[in-house]
This record gives structure tokens, C-alpha cells and sequence, in this order.
């Protein structure tokens, strides 16, 4: 009985074969259709076509079983072999006419078939995406024969290799280019990322889409999954997928150990799980034997960055201060972690999930006699104007060393010239210094110290270390510059002091006079010349007011209030370094705390205007709109340009202890800032309208517009949706419209392709584009990817703003006319029409404006009657997004 049956049986599970081929083809045929992405298109063929394969191996395979003549030989002969899928040419042969077909019939059926398939493909994504978070189905077809890609589980626990590659597949395969596979997809918990597995894939060269989802979302006990290109597979865990990669990539690359080197592939393992099972607390004692492991070794197991190296230094980054323990380990140790962290794939992880990694290159910087948790450092900025690009460097220099060594970095106003400052400035500097993420532990004032300073300098004319010298300032600089001494210079105590008294009630004697310290007239350092260090001054102080006539300069109160306020190291410009003999001087005489002078270079941009006083002349002339202009080198106005902190940081601490002192161009720092943008930053379209939008008539398009909701970043799907509008109309930009030729397919980005059928050209304008969609076609064969807009009134207008630098000259000095270097055209602005989501944007967002580069939001959508307004942000390569390109047409 069971034999009778089993023909039967046999026969039921090819008919159930049957039907599953027929069920692929009819969602094959949805799917183009409905106009689905060539993804979803080429998967669902290439489960056809396996599903096609089971049956026709079934089949065969039961034939072969049964006598001929019998009646279930004769109706397995008489089911037909599914037909291959017919050529282009063929279909053009076989096709019948067009004009036969009633077009406006073929149009209404075709549409509500779209409708359909539409709303089919809709529940099927979202069973399927329910699946995804749920974990791997059951393949309820596993004798269909068509078997998943092993997981690593199934391989050995060694990389494969057959040999060694020669020297120049091994050269090209470490300098190829990452591929840009975005068909796999790793799924995790966005609270817990499996970064093992994300290094891996950097180091394999596999560029991978990251899906954070809620941990509830995914099956429980996984911590991350993998779905394989095509879902031929899912890897569950961060562990396996890791592996995964290491195998996959290429072998001179060594990502599992030296290619064919089993007992290398076990020590990457064996790292694996030895920093799988330790936690912060057993890093010294890993860093130990790390040392001495490294000793003849530059990485962990083999001769290039491999999953062992990974795990260790994942294990290092999560506990404190990893830097410093790496340093002080041994040699050897510091030497690895140096090399790490040089690595791209490293240096990428590093700026992705470990937020101050990003300063990486700084932690190489020495600060001289520092001592974690007892540094105090301080930014001195005058209150006399807005900080610029040469104060953030001495500002994050100051925050950062704070950090680095757990102590404090005061914020003190050098309030000594009242004919200068302004109470306004310190309240500017203080949202400067908020607009850098600079908090500083301590606010004061040089002003605070004005009756300690006098003090101090009284006695220093009672111990014969000053004296008042009441000679014009002319004779006074004469002397200096002849190394002569001022004849006053030996002028008996009581006639200082008296003088001195005369100075402080600015009585007419008095207002002649200066004080000086007595250091060497004769020293070939000007700064040691007895300088100046108290001069009167009647203009109102701006927050003690009349109380002093008097005030100290600079170089007097500085490092009295430096040793006052505890401040262990002092950082100072290169180019005050002829005054650091004069700082250490003024501590000396004085008996006060030393403090520890530390030099940092400039930074200095060609075409760049510093001057605070010629900067206020713009802004008065109107020339400027203000300290925030996005064409000023002030934080307001480099920030409001589309510079980021994080930017701003990394280029200035990338310099490190550097103290070359050079003229430089702003790309770097603006590739520094793309850097940070380009992983972050939302893609958006926006069309210029001059000289005008060209309409794209699309026949077989729905005769309505719709809306779909995608990812606002084509490789991260967690920075966020957009909507986008499609319908029978679209707007080209007009150099985009005239350079198609008629007949020819192009791409319509974020759609598909279509094929122009035809120019309608009016008094030698295009005026439109006709022709119809062809979403099958693939996009690689295209020569043209165009951006568009949907023609709804849900686009907004929008001003796109290019900024040229203010001044002709790379290099201006102090005492030259600015007239006779300002740049006459700045600022250009360009009228567009952009994206309906561009709504939703803020003052400060910045986006990428597709194939025009990155834009900040400096005017959000308030009315259809007033249009945003959004500046041009440098990248390093472009300087402006449509001047350069406008000028040439």
C-alpha cells in the first residue's frame, strides 16, 4: 500500500512545486508593474527562477524512477518544461502592433493594475520587514533545492585560502576601492551595536547599510542579524558575522590572519574569545601581556589589522583613559595602538561610536610637567570684538588638555584697556565659547586683581625692580631701539613712588608718566628692554568705571594673575615666544608660583581679514550684515557658514604639537568639516530655476501624483524618512533637458529610468520632454542620472547663496588700505524650487542638495510667499555649489 501511494504522494509535491513557479512569476509580474525598484524586481526573479529549477529537477528526477507506458510517466511527459524567458529581440518580433491596441484602454487596465500591485507589494513589505525583526523564517520549500549561503558555523574555523596571491593582486586588492554592496543589511539593537562585526566590514571593504531598531524588535537573545544580498541568507550574531566578513574578504588584506596559515586564523580566535570574557578591569593586565606579545610583532596575529587586533582594541575603548594606559604599558603596546588607530577602518569606528575618538591624531601632543587632575589651563580673550578662527584654536586647546588631564580650564576677560572694550563683547565671547561646546569651570575678570596688581607693582618700585619714567613715548622707544637705558631708570625710590601717586590721581605730571620694569636695556630681546607695565588711561572702564586711572598691560598682569588664579600651564601664541624670558622674568623677581608656558602656532588663511577694526569698518559701510556674516572668519560667521564644532575640532587638534607657523588655504578645513557631514547629512533636491525648469510628460506614468516615504540617507536609514512626490509630470533642470537626445533612456534618480521620446522645441527654447517611464531598465546602462521634481505646489522656493572671499590678496598687512583689496562680488544668490520635505527643515540643519553639494538652512519655511534661504557649504573640492557653473553658462 505505502508503495502504491508514493506516485501519488510524488506527483502532489510537484504540483505544489507547480504552483509556487506560478505564484513567483505573477509577483514578478506585479512588481514591474507597479513600478518597484530594480532590487525588489531582481530579487523576485531570482526566486523564480529558482523556484523554476525545482520543479524542472523534480521532475527529471522522478522520471527517472518510473517505467515508461506507465500513467504517471505519461502525465509527468505531458507537463510542460517552463519557458525561458523570451530576448529583447524576440519580444520586439513577436509583439503585436501598438496601433492595434486601443491606447486609452491600455492605459485605464494598466493603471488599475498598478493600484493593485501597489497595494500587494505595501503588505508584503511589511510582513516581510516583520519578519526580518522576528528572525530567519522557516523555509517551508527546502526540497525545492534552492539552499541558503552557509553561515560561518558551517565553515572551517580557519580562513580558506589555496595559496599565496602574487604581489600584484595582493597591491591592488589592498588598494581597491570599498564595494559598495547595498544589498546586505545589518540589523541590530541601536542601544547595543555589534562592533566587532561593523570593524569587521570596514576592514573587509564591504560597505554596509546599518538598521538600528528597538532591542524588543528583534528575536530575543540575538544581537544582531546580517541578511545576505538577494536574502540568499541570515547570520545571527555579532560574533558570526564578524567571521563572516573576515572570510570574505581579500586574502592579502589578513583580516583572519595570514592567508593559509591555520595556526594564525586559531590565534585570531583565540584573541576573540579571551576579550569576548574580560571587562575593564582585566584591561591592565591584558595590556601587560599585549606588551609582550608585540614584541617582535607590529599587530596581533599576522602581518595586517585582523579580527584579533579588532577585539582587542574594542576592549581597550571601553575603559577610561585607554590612551594613556597604552602609553604607559610599554613600547611596544603604544607603538600597536598607535598603528590601530592610524588605520581607516579604525579611525572610521572611532569617529562613528566613540565621540572624542575623532581627536585621535591629538593624543600625541605633549604637555610638559602635567599631572592628571591637578592641570589648570585659561583662555584670556580681550573683550574687545568677536572671536575668530585665530582664537578657537587657543580656546579648544585649552578645553581639551583640561580634559585630557581631569582639571580646569578658566575663562578669564583681559579687561585691561578700557579705551578698547566693551561689556557687549564679553556677552558675544561667552555664546562663542557656548557655540564650540566649550563650558569653562571659572569666569574672571583681569579687573578682579586691579588692587593686587598695584600692590605688587608698589613694592616693585620699593625693591628697586621699576621705576616711573616720565620721558615722551617717543625718546622712550629711541632708547629701546638703541639698547640705551631711559636716564630715569636710577631715579631714587621716593621720586618713583611719588610719581607713582601722581599717576594714580591723573593729575597733569602724572599723565605724562609710565611705569617700567628694570630687566636690561641692553638685551638683544626687545621684550627684556625695561618694558612698559603701567600707563594711565581716563576713558570710563566698562565694569570697574572711574574707580583707576591707572591699568596694567598685558604683559604685567598675565603671569601675576596666571600664578594668582592656580593656573598650571599657560598656552601662548609662536609668535609672543620673544616674551615668554619676560613672563618667566616677572614670576622670578616677584617670588610667585611658576607656572608652565606652553607654544601652539597660529592659524593663519589666505584671503582672510582678522582685523576686529577693519571687520567693524565692513559691517559700518555695510559691506557686511553683521559679526555673524557667513563670509567673516568669526566663530558666529564660520558657524552660520555650515561648519561644525566637531569639524573645527578635528582640524585643529589634527595639527598637534606643530609649531610651523604657515599661510594656509581653507579646503583642508572644510574637508575636515565634510568628513563629519557626509554620513549625517540628508539628501534633498532643489533645481535652480534659471534659466528656467523644463517639464518631463511621462504617458504611462498614474495619471496622478503619489507619495512614497524613503530613507533621507541612501546608507543609513536612521537618520531619518522623507516624502517624496512622483506623478506624470516632473521639472529637469535646464542643462539637464537640452543635453538629452531624443529616444534616449535615462535615469530619473530615487525612480528608475525612462525613455524620452520627444523635444518640443518653441522659438529656439525647449519648452518640454515628452516620453515614458521604463522602470525595468537597468540603471547601469545609462549615461545620464538626472534629479527632478515631482510639479506639485508642495515644492517650496528657495535662495541658494555662493560666497566668495572678501579680499584679493592672500596676505594683507596691518598698515594696508583695505579699499584697495576688497572683492567687489561676494555674495551671488541663485532662485530654486526644492523638495516639498525641505518644509520640515530648521535654521542650522544642513542637508546635501543632490549633485550640488552641502547646504545649511539659514531661513526655514515660514510661507509659500517668502522662500528659504540656504548657504553654500565648502567642502574642500567645491567652492561654491552653482556660481562657478552659472558663470560659465
Amino acid at each position: 500500500r505505502r508503495d502504491a501511494a508514493a506516485p501519488t504522494m510524488a506527483m502532489a509535491g510537484i504540483e505544489e512545486l507547480e504552483a509556487v513557479a506560478l505564484a513567483k512569476g505573477n509577483t514578478v509580474k506585479e512588481l514591474k508593474a507597479g513600478g518597484a525598484t530594480k532590487e525588489e524586481v531582481d530579487a523576485a526573479v531570482t526566486a523564480l527562477m529558482a523556484a523554476k529549477t525545482a520543479l524542472t529537477d523534480a521532475i527529471e528526477k522522478k522520471l527517472g524512477t518510473l517505467a515508461e507506458g506507465t500513467p504517471e510517466y505519461a502525465a509527468l511527459q505531458e507537463k510542460p518544461p517552463p519557458q525561458p524567458k523570451p530576448s529583447k529581440k524576440n519580444k520586439k518580433k513577436d509583439a503585436p502592433a501598438a496601433d492595434a491596441v486601443d491606447q486609452k484602454e491600455a492605459n485605464k487596465k494598466r493603471d488599475e493594475e498598478a493600484k493593485l500591485a501597489a497595494r500587494a507589494r505595501k503588505k508584503a513589505e511589511a510582513a516581510d520587514k516583520a519578519d526580518t525583526l522576528k528572525g530567519p523564517p522557516v523555509d517551508k520549500a527546502a526540497g525545492s533545492g534552492a539552499q541558503p549561503a552557509p553561515t560561518p558555523a558551517d565553515k572551517s574555523s580557519v580562513a580558506p585560502a589555496t595559496g599565496k596571491p602574487s604581489p600584484a593582486a595582493a597591491a591592488a586588492s589592498l588598494t581597491k576601492k570599498p564595494e559598495a554592496n547595498k544589498n546586505f543589511e545589518l540589523h541590530f539593537a541601536k542601544e547595543a551595536p555589534p562592533l566587532l562585526a561593523i570593524l569587521a566590514a570596514k576592514l573587509a571593504r564591504q560597505e554596509v547599510p546599518l538598521k538600528r531598531h528597538e532591542g524588543k524588535q528583534l528575536t530575543q537573545g540575538v544581537d544582531a542579524m546580517l541578511i545576505l544580498p538577494l536574502g540568499k541568507a541570515r547570520l545571527l550574531g555579532g560574533g558570526a558575522i564578524a567571521r563572516y566578513f573576515a572570510r570574505i574578504a581579500p586574502a592579502a588584506a589578513g583580516v583572519y590572519g595570514t592567508a593559509g596559515d591555520a595556526l594564525c586564523a586559531s590565534e585570531v580566535d583565540s584573541w576573540i574569545e579571551l576579550c569576548t570574557g574580560l571587562g575593564p578591569a582585566q584591561v591592565p593586565s591584558l595590556l601587560v601581556s599585549l606588551n609582550t606579545h608585540l614584541r617582535m610583532r607590529t599587530f596581533a596575529a599576522g602581518h595586517a589589522p585582523s579580527l584579533a587586533d579588532a577585539a582587542i582594541w574594542l576592549l581597550l575603548r571601553s575603559s577610561p583613559e585607554a590612551d594613556k594606559a597604552c602609553a604607559a604599558a610599554g613600547t611596544h603596546t603604544k607603538r600597536w595602538w598607535a598603528a590601530v588607530n592610524g588605520t581607516a577602518a579604525f579611525k572610521e569606528t572611532a569617529q562613528a561610536f566613540f565621540g572624542e575618538s575623532k581627536d585621535v591624531a591629538s593624543m600625541e601632543i605633549p604637555l610638559p610637567g602635567a599631572e592628571m587632575g591637578k592641570v589648570v589651563t585659561r583662555f584670556p580673550p580681550e573683550p574687545s570684538g568677536h572671536l575668530h578662527i585665530g582664537h578657537v584654536k587657543a580656546a579648544m586647546l585649552n578645553a581639551y588638555f583640561a580634559k585630557q588631564f581631569q582639571g580646569k580650564m578658566l575663562l578669564r576677560f583681559d579687561d585691561t584697556n578700557p579705551s578698547k572694550e566693551k561689556g557687549e563683547y564679553e556677552d558675544a565671547i561667552l555664546n562663542d565659547l557656548r557655540s564650540l561646546d566649550i563650558t569653562p569651570d571659572a569666569v574672571s575678570h583681569t579687573s578682579d586683581h586691579f588692587d593686587e596688581i598695584m600692590t605688587i607693582t608698589t613694592r616693585m618700585l620699593e625693591q628697586g625692580l621699576a621705576f616711573i619714567d616720565p620721558s615722551p613715548q617717543q625718546e622712550q622707544q629711541d632708547l629701546r631701539y638703541q639698547k640705551k637705558p631711559s636716564p630715569y631708570r636710577d631715579a631714587p625710590v621716593a621720586e618713583n613712588l611719588r610719581l607713582w601717586r601722581e599717576m594714580q590721581a591723573a593729575s597733569e605730571e602724572g599723565l605724562k608718566c609710565c611705569m617700567r620694569a628694570k630687566i636690561d636695556p641692553t638685551s638683544d630681546n626687545g621684550a627684556m628692554r625695561d618694558p612698559t607695565i603701567y600707563r594711565c588711561n581716563l576713558q570710563p572702564h566698562h565694569s570697574t568705571h572711574e574707580k583707576y586711572k591707572v591699568y596694567p598691560t598685558y604683559d604685567l598682569a598675565c603671569p601675576i594673575v596666571d600664578s594668582i588664579e592656580g593656573v598650571t600651564h599657560a598656552l601662548r601664541d609662536r609668535q609672543y615666544s620673544d616674551r615668554d624670558a619676560q613672563y618667566a622674568w616677572f614670576l622670578d623677581a616677584l617670588k610667585l608660583r611658576k607656572v608652565e608656558l606652553w607654544g601652539f602656532s597660529r592659524i593663519n588663511f589666505v584671503r582672510t581679514l582678522l582685523s576686529k577694526r577693519k571687520l567693524q569698518w565692513l559691517i559700518d559701510e555695510g559691506r557686511a550684515d553683521g559679526w555673524d556674516d557667513p563670509r567673516f572668519p568669526t566663530v558666529a560667521g564660520i558657524l552660520r557658514r555650515g561648519m561644525t564644532v566637531q569639524g573645527l575640532k578635528t582640524f585643529i587638534l589634527s595639527m598637534g604639537a606643530s609649531k610651523n607657523v604657515n599661510l594656509m588655504e581653507w579646503d583642508k578645513i572644510w574637508a575636515f568639516n565634510k568628513a563629519i557631514l557626509d554620513p549625517v547629512a540628508p539628501r534633498l533636491t532643489a533645481l535652480v530655476s534659471e534659466p528656467g525648469l523644463v517639464p518631463l510628460l511621462l504617458f504611462n506614468a498614474p495619471p496622478d501624483f503619489f507619495a512614497r516615504t524613503i530613507a533621507a540617507h541612501p546608507k543609513d536609514e536612521t537618520i531619518g524618512k522623507k516624502v517624496r512626490f512622483y506623478g506624470p509630470r516632473l521639472l529637469l533642470q535646464a542643462e539637464d533637458a537640452v543635453a538629452i537626445a531624443e529616444g534616449e533612456e535615462v535615469t530619473l534618480m530615487s525612480w528608475g529610468n525612462a525613455i524620452v521620446r520627444r523635444a518640443v522645441w518653441e522659438g529656439g527654447q525647449l519648452v518640454r520632454l515628452e516620453g515614458e517611464l521604463h522602470l525595468e531598465g537597468s540603471v547601469k546602462t545609462t549615461k545620464k542620472k538626472l534629479t527632478w521634481l515631482a510639479d506639485t505646489p508642495d515644492a517650496v522656493d528657495v535662495e541658494l547663496y555662493d560666497f566668495d572671499a572678501l579680499l584679493t590678496k592672500d596676505k594683507i598687512e596691518e598698515d594696508e588700505d583695505i579699499k584697495d583689496v576688497l572683492n567687489a562680488d561676494t555674495k551671488f544668490c541663485f532662485a530654486a524650487r526644492g523638495e516639498a520635505a525641505m518644509r520640515q527643515l530648521s535654521k542650522g540643519d544642513i542637508i546635501q542638495v543632490e549633485r550640488r553639494g552641502f547646504y545649511i538652512c539659514d531661513l526655514p519655511f515660514v510661507r509659500s510667499s517668502d522662500p528659504m534661504r540656504f548657504f553654500f557649504v565648502p567642502d574642500g573640492k567645491l567652492s561654491f555649489g552653482v556660481h562657478k557653473t552659472a558663470k560659465k553658462s
